[in-house]
C-alpha cells in the first residue's frame, strides 16, 4: 500500500519523528509512506511527494489547527484522491464535542469552533482516527498512531556523569496547573538533595505574543520566578533529531501529558521517546494507564501519589530503576514498534466506517 501523510512541518514540535518511523517501518513491511511537498533539507529523514496520484490514501494528520493547510494545493490533492480514501488523524481531539477538564484544559472555547472543526474532518475524509484506545466518540476510529523504535534506542550508561539530574524535555501547554501542584511541591520539598533541574522547550518563560488574542493565556502560563526561586533553569526546545539525546542528558526524565489528553486517553509521542533515551522516565500518569502502555514495569514508574519520595528513589538507587526502565523498553519493543503500527494503519485505511 501506498500512503501519503499530508501535515505541518514543525521542526521542534508535533508528529514529525513519527512520521519518519513511519516511512521507515513501511519500506521494511514493502508499503510505501511519504510526507507530501517537496524535499526539505530540514527534515532529512523524510520521504517528500506531490506525485499524488501514485498512492493509494491520504492521512491527514491534525494537531490543534487547520490554518496550514491554507497554503497546500488541496483541490488537486482531493480531486486525486477521493473522500473514501482520504483518513484524518485527530492527534488532539478537536473532533470531540467541547469538553472543560476542570475550568481549565479544553478542547474548544465555544460551541461554534467545535462544530466548525467536526464539519472541516467530515468533509477532508471519510474516517476519523484518534491515538487512543477507547475514543469517547462514535464515529472515531481507535489508532494509536505513535510507537517505539527499538534502533533509536541509546545504551544505558553508567557513568553518573550528566548535564542534570532531573529534566523535562517538551513545550508548555496546559501543563503548569499538575506541574505547580503535584511535581513543584514536592521538588521544593527536596531541593536541597537533587542537583541541576532543567525544562527544555517552548512558552516556559513566557507565553508567546500572540496568546492572549487568542484566549489562550492560561494554556501557556508558567510563574517563572518559580521557576527560578527553585534554580530550575529553562532551555530552548531542539530538533526532532535530537529529543532523544537531549533527555539523555539528564539521569531522570519527567513525563507529563495534559489533563484533556489524560481525559481522552490519548497517546503521544512523547510516552515512547522517552523510554529511548538514557535516562530514568518518571512518567506522570495515572498507574493502570502506566501499566496499560508499558506492561507490568510501567506502573512502578508512574509518578503518583509520594511524587518526592519516587524522584528520590530513582535518583539514589539508578540501577533497580534501569532494570524497570530494561522491562518497559522489551514491552514497547514488542507491543508498540512502528512495525505493527504501520500494520494496524493499513488495517484501518482497509476497514469500512467504525
Amino acid at each position: 500500500m501506498r500512503i501519503l501523510f499530508v501535515m505541518e512541518k514543525r521542526i521542534n514540535a508535533g508528529s514529525v519523528q513519527g512520521a519518519a518511523d513511519y516511512v521507515r517501518a513501511a519500506d521494511v513491511l514493502g508499503h510505501t509512506i511519504a510526507l507530501y511537498g517537496c524535499p526539505d533539507p530540514n527534515f532529512p529523514t523524510l520521504r517528500f511527494s506531490s506525485d499524488v496520484d501514485s498512492f493509494d490514501y491520504a492521512v491527514f494528520i491534525i494537531e490543534s489547527d487547520l490554518g496550514w493547510m491554507s497554503g497546500l494545493r488541496l483541490p488537486r490533492l482531493l480531486a486525486a484522491l477521493p473522500r473514501e480514501r482520504r483518513a484524518v488523524l485527530d492527534a488532539d481531539g478537536m473532533y470531540n464535542r467541547r469538553i472543560m477538564i476542570d475550568g481549565y484544559d479544553r478542547n474548544h472555547a465555544r460551541d461554534e469552533s467545535c462544530e466548525k472543526w467536526r464539519t472541516s474532518l467530515q468533509l477532508l475524509a471519510s474516517k476519523i482516527l484518534q491515538p487512543t484506545p477507547s475514543p469517547l466518540e462514535p464515529d472515531v476510529m481507535p489508532l494509536l498512531f505513535y510507537g517505539y523504535d527499538p534502533a533509536s534506542e541509546l545504551k544505558a550508561d553508567h557513568s553518573p556523569a550528566k548535564r542534570f539530574d532531573v529534566a523535562h524535555v517538551g513545550h508548555n501547554w496546559w501543563r503548569w496547573r499538575e506541574l505547580d501542584t503535584k511535581l513543584l511541591p514536592a521538588i521544593e520539598r527536596i531541593r536541597s538533595s537533587i542537583g541541576e533541574i532543567c525544562f527544555r522547550g517552548l512558552w516556559w518563560d513566557g507565553a508567546p505574543p500572540w496568546a492572549a488574542a487568542l484566549g489562550l493565556e492560561t494554556a501557556f502560563y508558567a510563574d517563572a520566578e518559580r521557576l527560578r526561586r527553585l534554580r530550575i533553569r529553562v532551555e530552548a526546545p531542539v530538533p526532532y533529531t535530537e529529543v532523544i539525546a537531549a533527555m539523555s542528558q539528564a539521569r531522570v526524565n519527567l513525563m507529563t501529558q495534559r489533563p484533556l489528553f489524560r481525559r481522552l486517553g490519548i497517546i503521544t509521542s512523547k510516552y515512547f521517546e522517552v523510554f529511548c533515551a538514557d535516562t530514568i522516565p518518571l512518567v506522570m500518569l495515572d498507574p493502570d494507564q502506566a501499566e496499560a502502555v508499558y506492561g507490568p514495569a510501567g506502573r512502578e514508574l508512574a509518578l503518583d501519589g509520594d511524587v518526592e519520595e519516587k524522584l528520590q528513589q530513582a535518583l539514589s538507587h539508578p540501577e533497580r530503576y534501569r532494570e524497570l526502565v530494561h522491562e518497559v523498553r522489551a514491552h514497547l519493543t514488542t507491543h508498540h514498534c512502528y512495525e505493527k503500527r504501520v500494520q494496524e494503519l493499513v488495517a484501518a485505511l482497509e476497514a469500512g466506517a467504525p
